[in-house]
């Protein structure tokens, strides 16, 4: 018979938003109950491979540059109570044709928000940073400001002190099903029945399986889950290129969107493509072999703007991009049922919001409401 237990708020999924929202609701005093179908900081969904960009001159859209500098506060106050160090400040440099839409998008959130950014020319951008090779046909926007975030070392320190803070979070369960009724909500996993005044869904690439009247196929905003690969590749002069040498890069070029960041350890610079994808059916059936013919696309932008790295990946990893039909997150309550509350949809640049993402939903479970602009974010917009 499955364990009974109760709680004042049960978030599903503790990855790298749900593990922050564990922790702000805890911080809170709350009666908190995390389930988690893998480990914290697996490799299975979307919050993994060391690291993740973070940035103010906000291509997507300018309306998410008053999260950002939210965010970035955010960021801020977990290593103050913490003494961890987890935002690395590198620098961003984009790159692009001059009717690059990725350039377009950081100069008019940059306008909107008064944002200090840099252009420079190419010969600027090999000047500064001798590693990064860009070719004259490009436009280059510096952003200072940014840099990258450690990944899977906050999502285990969101939840570590999370447990201190009274939390209990349950590892290796797989919700089978919810309901909310009664003044209440249940959830049923595989060993654990739970009951709760709130529910929470912060469930990545699973949110169409759990949720499937909002996310699924017949929903009212569909997802559609991308595979991502993305690689290491080390420097043959054991320069390593970690940051100083190199800082976070953006390109908007012929074959992709690359992406890419210093060395953050011995592996080397990471790199990837923002761009495209294969559509996935489940993640928890998708294929994680990454194949030769995966990568073959990044070898022509790294020989030519790269030059000092090797071509060949070291190591590969693969994960996902939960997508709504317009890119931007979904962060709601359920129209059905008061007591449950969704945050999905992150669609490839979700992370670096984490901290204050966590706040928001915290804001939400404890007002009925929160001060942040997220009202674009809503499933009816």
């Amino acid at each position: 018979m499955a364990a009974e237990t109760r709680a004042d708020v049960i978030v599903v999924g503790v990855g790298g938003i749900g593990s922050a929202v564990v922790e702000a609701l805890a911080r809170r005093g709350l009666s908190v109950l995390g389930i988690e179908r893998f480990t914290i900081g697996h490799d299975r969904g979307s919050s993994h491979g060391d690291s993740r960009i973070i940035r103010l001159a906000y291509f997507e859209h300018p309306d998410y540059v008053p999260l950002l500098r939210a965010a970035f506060d955010a960021w801020d106050d977990v290593e103050r109570r913490t003494g961890e160090r987890l935002v690395h400040r590198t620098g961003i440099v984009h790159a692009g044709a001059p009717d690059s839409p990725v350039l377009a998008g950081v100069r008019e959130s940059a306008a909107e928000h008064d944002l200090a950014i840099e252009n420079w020319s190419a010969a600027q951008c090999r000047e500064r940073f001798p590693a990064l090779q860009p070719g004259d046909e490009l436009e280059i926007v510096y952003e200072e400001r940014a840099g990258f975030v450690e990944v899977e070392r906050a999502t285990r320190l969101f939840a570590s002190r999370a447990i201190e803070a009274g939390a209990r979070i349950l590892e290796g369960e797989t919700v089978r099903r919810w309901s909310a009724e009664g003044g209440g909500v249940r959830v049923e996993t595989d060993r654990t029945n739970a009951i709760a005044d709130t529910l929470v869904f912060t469930p990545g690439p699973w949110a169409a399986e759990l949720l499937p009247e909002l996310f699924g196929g017949g929903g009212r905003m569909p997802l559609e889950v991308r595979r991502k690969v993305v690689s290491w590749h080390l420097a043959p002069d054991d320069h390593r290129l970690e940051a100083g040498r190199l800082p976070c890069f953006f390109f908007d070029v012929p074959g992709g969107w690359f992406y890419g960041f210093p060395a953050l350890d011995a592996k080397g610079v990471k790199v990837g493509n923002h761009a495209g994808g294969d559509v996935v059916s489940s993640p928890s059936t998708a294929d994680r072999e990454v194949r030769d013919s995966e990568l073959e696309g990044r070898i022509g932008f790294l020989r030519s703007t790269l030059p000092r790295v090797e071509t060949r990946a070291g190591a590969t990893s693969v994960c996902f991009y939960t997508m709504t039909p317009d890119e931007h997150f979904a962060i709601d309550r359920h129209p059905e049922h008061e007591r449950v509350l969704v945050a999905a949809g992150f669609s490839g640049h979700g992370y670096k919001f984490a901290p204050i993402l966590g706040e928001i939903v915290a804001d939400h479970v404890v007002l009925g409401r929160t001060d942040h602009p997220v009202g674009f974010l809503k499933l009816d917009r």
